[in-house]
């Protein structure tokens, strides 16, 4: 599948403010699931310096570093993707302690995934996700496919455009919530059975009902021996093939945030303006782009 993204992020702010070093997390992951054919990102005006970092859990960011007080900021970034990923179960576990929940890992493994693994679930979300455990015999696989099906179906799902993801036990109790409060509670119940789970930012060609436009989404990935990293979206209750576009994954949501910044400015109020254009085509002509070169493998 072949996206093309256009995102727009205005910032306003009620009087010049100076703009703290920021990250911008809007550059798509490249792995087996995803290549980038075309990136252009542009911030109005120019920062004083713009640098490429690999994060912690391999996102790709660039870090932005102001000189002059600005009361605006626009970061604006188009994109083309091709995502490679047509079945989502193309894999197998190859760790018997995987197959069984709760899981184990390797030693090696676990030592990598400790950030994600660490388990601070409450009580109720613990009991919730070990019912659904129980009723596929305790299987992982099924687990995951369980566990988003349950979210999807079994909660009011609403749009939401401010503020951090709600509490997975406070998700869980009014069985309500925005794409990036049921991806967390996703986590949460995950970790609770051993699983690795990270909270994921992106696109998604897929348009949930709550959404009267395209707005950024998220959802989880869950990592098993010999599958890896694997996408699930619980508020649209599937396994994530390629539909779904990566920016940024971590086992804090903070981290996969696409912008993380702060300014200092005593009293200041600021505004978030923001525009996400996207088309999504299994060829390229009918986006209006011509055919990319073979690259050798």
């Amino acid at each position: 599948m072949f996206f093309r993204i256009h995102h727009r992020l205005s910032y306003t702010y009620e009087r010049p403010v100076f703009l703290e070093p920021m990250a911008l997390r809007l550059t798509p992951r490249q792995d087996g699931s995803q290549r980038i054919l075309e990136h252009h990102l542009r911030l109005e005006e120019a920062p004083a310096g713009l640098s490429r970092v690999l994060e912690p859990d391999g996102t790709d960011a660039m870090v932005a570093w102001f000189q002059q007080e600005r009361d605006q900021l626009t970061i604006t970034v188009d994109m083309l993707v091709e995502t490679l990923r047509s079945n989502p179960f193309d894999w197998i576990v190859t760790h018997r302690g995987a197959q069984q929940l709760p899981v184990t890992y390797p030693e090696a493994e676990a030592c990598s995934l400790a950030g994600c693994l660490q388990d601070r679930t409450d009580s109720s979300v613990r009991d919730w996700a070990q019912a659904i455990a129980d009723g596929v015999d305790r299987s992982a696989t099924a687990f995951l496919s369980a566990l988003a099906d349950g979210i999807h179906h079994g909660f009011h799902h609403v749009g939401r455009l401010e503020g951090e993801p709600t509490d997975a036990a406070e998700t869980l109790r009014t069985r309500t919530g925005a794409c990036r409060d049921t991806a967390m509670l996703f986590v949460a119940a995950c970790r609770s059975q051993g699983l690795a789970a990270r909270f994921v930012s992106g696109y998604s060609m897929h348009h949930p009902p709550e959404v009267s436009e395209h707005e950024l989404h998220a959802w989880a990935e869950v990592y098993l021996p010999g599958g890896g990293w694997r996408g699930f979206d619980p508020s649209l209750g599937l396994a994530v093939a390629d539909g779904h576009v990566i920016l940024a994954a971590a086992p804090d949501h903070h981290l996969a945030a696409p912008v993380s910044g702060r300014y200092r400015g005593t009293g200041v109020g600021s505004s978030l303006a923001y525009l996400i254009r996207l088309q999504a085509a299994e060829e390229l002509g009918a986006l209006g782009v011509p055919p990319q070169p073979m690259i050798p493998s």
